[in-house]
């Protein structure tokens, strides 16, 4: 089963971006804030490359390589001849995504996107229940946005410590059921998503779709819990890449249909069940 088609996703650009914010709370968890020339709005799920820093007198070229980056809040498209404010969150967890890190206001940083293809909408009536991990949290929030209105939807996001949790407030400010869980129990309920995801798939055979984001055992256990109830479960995947439209082929990911397909173009979200999960790392 291919994935199914929805609207045509918005062209990507390739445009120098300046940074309105980038906050960072106790944790080291930063939200970025770009103002970006042109922006052609994107789906839930898409993604950006980013250039690694911010840019001021002289030319970064060392890392040489973007990074990519969850689309948080943005989505739409900027006013004609316009600018749009996008939103991305971060981790500091290497020396690329520590420069994005140390971008300042007033400096400038190389953008690529909406890359990717992203999520099915939710639909108007249905059950569905998201779940983040980690900075997979990005991917979700305007999903749930779009789909609190007309469906019921259930977010669980989950985290080592309290202090690892991300956009929680944004995601409180939602009309839907917000779930929240902590390895060391700090915050909600102690233990993993797939604690309070085995709840929510109850009854067994009740309509209900999986969106799931985060770190690859998780999104397979996921995916695993969705296919015992015969439930549908799309996942998005988190692979590193150094080009973001295909060229490199650094994001191949094993199908299990056989060969490989590249998360940059095809994904990064993908029906859970097309996914040889025991081939990923």
């Amino acid at each position: 089963m291919t994935k199914p088609k929805t609207s045509p996703a918005p062209r990507p650009l390739r445009v120098v971006a300046d940074v309105v914010e980038n906050s960072a709370d106790a944790a080291g968890n930063h939200r970025l804030v770009l103002d970006i020339p042109g922006w052609p709005g994107a789906e839930p799920g898409q993604f950006a490359m980013l250039s690694t820093g911010g840019r001021s007198e002289s030319e970064r070229t060392d890392p040489l390589l973007p990074r990519p980056m969850a689309i948080y809040r943005g989505h739409q498209p900027a006013p004609q001849s316009g600018r749009a404010r996008v939103e991305f969150l971060l981790k500091v967890v290497g020396r690329g995504t520590r420069l994005l890190a140390q971008a300042r206001p007033g400096q400038s940083i190389r953008v690529v996107g909406p890359l990717g293809s992203g999520f099915d909408p939710i639909a108007p009536g249905s059950r569905a229940v998201l779940v983040g991990g980690g900075t997979g949290i990005a991917s979700l929030f305007e999903l749930a946005a779009r789909g609190a209105s007309g469906a019921e939807v259930s977010v669980v996001l989950g985290a080592r410590s309290a202090a690892d949790l991300m956009g929680v407030e944004d995601f409180e400010a939602l009309d839907l059921a917000l779930h929240l869980t902590t390895e060391d129990g700090s915050r909600g309920k102690a233990g993993r998503v797939t604690d309070v995801l085995a709840d929510l798939l109850e009854p067994a055979g009740t309509s209900v779709v999986v969106y799931a984001c985060g770190p690859t055992p998780m999104m397979r256990a996921c995916a695993e819990m969705a296919e015992r109830v015969g439930a549908d479960c799309q996942v998005s995947l988190e692979n590193n890449m150094a080009c973001g439209f295909g060229v490199c082929l650094g994001c191949a990911v094993p199908v299990a249909s056989g060969g490989y397909s590249l998360v940059c173009r095809a994904g990064p979200v993908y029906p859970a069940h097309q996914v040889a999960w025991e081939g990923l790392p």
